[in-house]
């Protein structure tokens, strides 16, 4: 998680989407392991490839074959990795902002006010490994921005995000 000071600035896929008077206060790339699913499926397409490369050594085109099949997981890997990188959640001081896409971009938005419920839930594997999901909730409505899988450090996130709905009365 990273709390913004003052003078930092967001990353500029994130800068273009900020009101002039708006003050980041979080922004936070997804947890990794969103990257698991698509790192399984190309280390069991490499064994797949091992194994079928000897079983099938004899036939040359058949090889290619396998082996072009596993190049294709290769970059499906490669391409989930560079999605993950330009993909963010940020906090400002008057909304929640959540952006995705590397060719089309999304940019999902719910104003701070507007959230009525927040809740958050992790899984055995994401207690073990430190990612949550958060649901919001917003009057009843089906708002773009409703939940937001693979949180990093979801119980400091959520205390600071409803601290700010909900500020302190002093």
């Amino acid at each position: 998680m990273r709390l913004v000071t003052p003078g930092d600035e967001a990353p500029a896929s994130v800068n273009r989407y900020l009101l002039p008077h708006e003050q980041q206060v979080i922004t936070i790339r997804r947890h990794p392991a969103v990257l698991l699913r698509p790192a399984g499926f190309v280390l069991g397409g490499l064994v797949l490839a091992g194994v079928l490369s000897n079983t099938i050594a004899s036939d040359p085109t058949a090889l290619a074959v396998v082996w072009w099949a596993w190049l294709l997981l290769l970059v499906y890997f490669v391409w989930k990795v560079a999605e993950w990188s330009v993909d963010y959640f940020v906090v400002t001081s008057a909304r929640l902002i959540g952006t995705a896409g590397l060719i089309t971009r999304q940019v999902n938005m719910m104003p701070l006010g507007k959230v009525t419920d927040m809740r958050f839930e992790r899984t055995i594997l994401g207690r073990m490994i430190g990612y949550g999901s958060f649901i919001m909730e917003s009057a009843g409505q089906d708002q773009a921005l409703s939940r937001i899988d693979y949180v990093p450090y979801p119980e400091q996130l959520y205390l600071e995000i409803v601290g700010m709905i909900f500020p302190g009365r002093e």
